[in-house]
């Protein structure tokens, strides 16, 4: 029935169940993965219920500037942001973007590893995590990350978002989204090094 966006859009301007059914099918699972990633697992769904409330008052002004997935988690990571103001735990930008001098030269500018983990190879499983292992370890450490690195390395690396749609959908510069992927990946990067030299599964 909406084969495409145009036609979803105008369902759901003309209030169709249909279309609303339709668009929590598509786009649900990717506002919740954002909303984890802001507020955590037990406000998430709350959040993102606050999201479809205004994005539902708001679809008649939608001007199509943007794609409406991209629309619909923006109204998600403002709501998310609302949230923790809300509640106080909103951590400073500048707190998260800070230089970590120790992994300066990891990446190069454009947000790539320079060389990977001294002793990574994906085909030895007897000296590394197995998959399954080592995806539980990646997404602790994702929960584990701070609000607005979490939701960064979510849109870049799960949801393949480029860096403008990025700052589109959170509202930071785009040197902000840069160097707060740079901070996720570094984590990640940390904690691929401590398997290897320990066995163990770090998130700090």
């Amino acid at each position: 029935m909406y084969e495409s966006e145009d036609a979803l859009i105008k369902g759901l301007v003309n209030g169709e169940d249909a279309a609303f059914r339709a668009a929590i099918k598509q786009y649900q699972v990717s506002m919740i993965y954002l909303a984890r990633n802001l507020v955590g697992d037990k406000i998430a769904d709350e959040v993102v219920q606050k999201a479809w409330f205004s994005a539902m008052k708001a679809i008649p002004r939608f001007e199509k500037r943007s794609s409406l997935k991209t629309w619909l988690l923006r109204i998600v990571a403002n709501e998310g942001k609302t949230r923790l103001r809300k509640e106080n735990r909103m951590t400073s930008l500048e707190a998260l973007t800070e230089a970590d001098p120790a992994f300066a030269t990891r990446f190069d500018d454009t947000g790539h590893w320079e060389t990977g983990p001294a002793q990574w190879d994906a085909d030895s499983p007897d000296e590394l995590m197995t998959r399954d292992e080592l995806k539980a370890c990646m997404d602790q450490l994702i929960e584990a990350l701070p609000e607005m690195q979490g939701a960064t390395l979510n849109l870049r690396e799960r949801q393949g978002y480029s860096l403008k749609e990025i700052c589109n959908i959170l509202e930071v510069s785009e040197s902000n989204v840069r160097v707060l992927l740079h901070r996720a990946r570094t984590r990640l990067f940390r904690c691929i090094e401590n398997f290897e030299q320990t066995g163990d599964c770090c998130t700090s």
